[in-house]
């Protein structure tokens, strides 16, 4: 899983993958200079940026990487407290795993195990085209 995260926008954030399993991804990001808004709390897109990228990665496990390509098509966020620094964790598990569709629900913790944001992502399977 690293490498897919090299050169990336999940290393620019310096986001972790902790876990990733078909049916649970765990990613945890800093709340530094490189996710925080002007104003200095985490800023929202960041936490968009998490939780999209945990529910990819577990959609990715559950697919046939040789025969299906996984694509975001809709992300929502709730954003219930800020924080300022530290680090949060993402933790996505499915809600469906279909042929063509998936949905994740994505939770964003503090280090307090408090709920920062809460997202769900629909996921789009599409077969790879051989060009």
């Amino acid at each position: 899983m690293e490498k897919l995260i090299k050169n990336t926008l999940m290393e620019t954030l310096g986001m972790e993958i902790e876990c990733a399993q078909a049916h649970y991804v765990q990613i945890r990001m800093p709340v530094d200079h490189r996710t925080h808004q002007p104003m200095g709390f985490l800023h929202g897109g960041a936490s968009v940026a998490l939780a999209e990228s945990a529910a990819s990665i577990g959609a990715y496990l559950n697919v046939n990487e040789n025969e299906q390509q996984i694509f975001g098509i809709e992300i929502n966020a709730n954003h219930i407290k800020s924080i300022r620094k530290g680090h949060v964790i993402g933790k996505a598990t499915p809600i469906h795993i279909g042929r063509n569709t998936m949905v994740w629900e994505v939770k964003i913790l503090n280090e307090e195990q408090e709920t920062i944001s809460i997202s769900r992502c629909t996921i789009g399977v599409v077969p790879v085209k051989n060009n």
